[in-house]
């Protein structure tokens, strides 16, 4: 029933799981109390995340507390074809996902998932939920609710609130500080640059990258950047944002003036064509493009194939584009998520502080079935705190506590200067 690429891959998916999960030390502590507790017993568990390492580990989580899983990609470049081949050979495990789906596939695979009739979703940019509204409304009332990965996903959902589409209670996983200001900020820095060195091989010191946006994700690409010694250049719409760049230390230009001096330019906005035609023309011969937003609209990539005199793919995931004027650029990724259409995503250590949350989030719905109210939420912030403990006993950590004279200090008001 499964649907993969190569089954003869799973071997190598095995081993790349064992590699993932001996660096999830966090999400395992939780995988130990549910193998006990079995919170998922005869329930069926939809998801539609990035097919990785990482998220079979949540996938095994989630099995071992009781669970049935169906799962397929959120992302057409995004799924690692050995891990897919490796998670379909297991018990209560049901997979559709290849790199490089169809469209077609793509919603195909959807579908499936839907089809099982999950009682939970789980999803990376929304795409199962709004399928689900759109043309499941059958499936709703057995839904005890969903969780989000992303941002994109959290705009969208929040979207669907306001104009009071959303019938199920969604948790909001990406508003947990163990996420966006982790797996954001940390993974995203350093698995977009992973994605463009492996389709470049630029080197980035001494460049000016161009980073679209500066939310949690900008400011961790922001960070790797610097780091690997290139200037830095931030776009904004944000006012507050773009005085954090500055004060941050980089420089913040309209995207019409950053156009002709960049060597690099990275999308990271959630916002559809925020890199345009009239952008492309001004850029330098052999300026590259990557976008690390999760749909694959930031850079008006119709008018770039419509315009451009010739496309050719020159090395791994790295298309070059031969302007009208004979400029030459090159996009990364085909300009979907670069992290992952040319490399493998964040980095486990990252990831395994989000499928916490993932986990606790699924685990939050069952408790607190039929109390939850068809919104937007975000988890306790004594949930966000576990996580992090959790991780820093895994890395071997040890922090103070607070001295119950303290613990009186900080909850008065009577004492002052």
């Amino acid at each position: 029933m499964s649907h993969v690429k190569d089954h003869s891959l799973a071997p190598q998916g095995r081993l790349n799981l064992e590699i993932a999960e001996r660096r999830m030390g966090a999400l395992r502590v939780i995988r130990d109390r549910f193998v006990k507790e079995q919170p998922f017993k005869g329930l069926t568990i939809g998801m539609a995340l990035h097919v990785t390492k990482e998220t079979g580990i949540l996938v095994r989580t989630l099995v071992a507390g009781g669970a049935k899983v169906a799962i397929t990609g959120c992302n057409p470049l995004s799924t690692q074809d050995d891990v897919a081949a490796a998670l379909a050979e297991e018990e209560n495990v049901l997979v559709w996902a290849y790199k490089g789906e169809t469209r077609e596939d793509y919603y195909r695979f959807i579908t499936a998932v839907i089809e099982t009739r999950p009682h939970i979703t789980i999803d990376d940019g929304c795409d199962l939920v709004t399928e689900i509204h759109k043309n499941h409304p059958d499936l709703l009332p057995q839904l005890l609710g969903g969780c989000e990965e992303t941002t994109t996903g959290i705009i969208r959902l929040r979207a669907m609130a306001r104009d009071g589409a959303l019938k199920i209670p969604i948790i909001a996983v990406n508003d947990n500080k163990t996420k966006h200001l982790m797996d954001n900020y940390y993974g995203t820095g350093q698995s977009t640059f992973d994605g463009v060195l492996r389709s470049t091989n630029l080197l980035i010191a001494g460049k000016t990258v161009v980073i679209l946006g500066y939310g949690s994700c900008g400011k961790g690409v922001a960070m790797r950047a610097r780091g690997l010694g290139a200037q830095v250049i931030v776009t904004e719409v944000d006012n507050f944002a773009a005085l954090q760049a500055v004060m941050d230390g980089h420089r913040v230009m309209k995207m019409e003036d950053a156009a002709p001096v960049g060597d690099l330019f990275v999308t990271v906005t959630g916002n559809l064509r925020v890199i345009r035609w009239e952008h492309m023309e001004k850029m330098k011969d052999g300026a590259v493009l990557a976008n690390s937003g999760h749909f694959d609209c930031e850079i008006d990539l119709e008018t770039l194939e419509k315009k451009t005199r010739r496309k050719r793919r020159v090395r791994h995931y790295l298309d070059e584009y031969l302007l009208p004027s004979g400029t030459v650029l090159y996009l990364a990724g085909e300009g979907r998520l670069v992290n992952l259409a040319s490399a493998e995503g964040h980095p486990s250590e990252v990831m395994s502080l989000s499928f916490c949350g993932q986990a606790l989030a699924c685990e939050y719905l069952v408790k607190n079935r039929g109390n939850l109210k068809p919104e937007v939420i975000t988890l306790p912030p004594e949930i966000d705190d576990t996580i992090a403990a959790y991780q820093l006993a895994t890395i071997g950590v040890a922090i103070d506590e607070l001295t119950p004279e303290q613990r009186k200090y900080l909850a008065s008001w009577q004492e002052g200067t």
